[in-house]
């Protein structure tokens, strides 16, 4: 089994700064795609940031120069350091991932792997 586990959200007020953080725990062998999405009241989820397992990245118009995505794959984890905050950031933030797990020694194609979401709350 696998599970994404984020820590970090929070209130904070506008113009500050938060760092998400994403620990992906149990039976991981490695990770292709980490990602961050988000869903605010009302409103469908939508994509923030994405990494590849190179380093490539991926930002939602909205956050392009105010959050940055990045990874540790040693500790499987990914951040989200999130500044210039806006009120219209509040949303719920979800750590996503695919995941590869090896079954009597194999590799398995990767599963997609949600996190059960941290709360941001950016007051104006």
């Amino acid at each position: 089994q696998v599970q994404l586990a984020e820590s970090g959200g929070g209130l904070v007020q506008a113009g500050g700064s938060l760092r998400l953080s994403c620990l992906a725990a149990g039976s991981v062998f490695s990770i292709d795609a980490m990602g961050w999405y988000r869903q605010a009241p009302g409103k469908q989820r939508e994509l923030v940031a994405i990494i590849s397992n190179r380093g490539t990245t991926t930002y939602a118009d909205s956050v392009k120069g105010r959050f940055t995505i990045s990874r540790d794959n040693g500790k499987k984890m990914v951040y989200l350091q999130m500044n210039s905050l806006k009120p219209e950031d509040t949303a719920v933030y979800f750590c996503n991932a695919d995941v590869r797990t090896a079954v009597n020694g194999v590799l398995q194609r990767p599963d997609n792997y949600w996190g059960q979401g941290t709360q941001v709350t950016v007051s104006s």
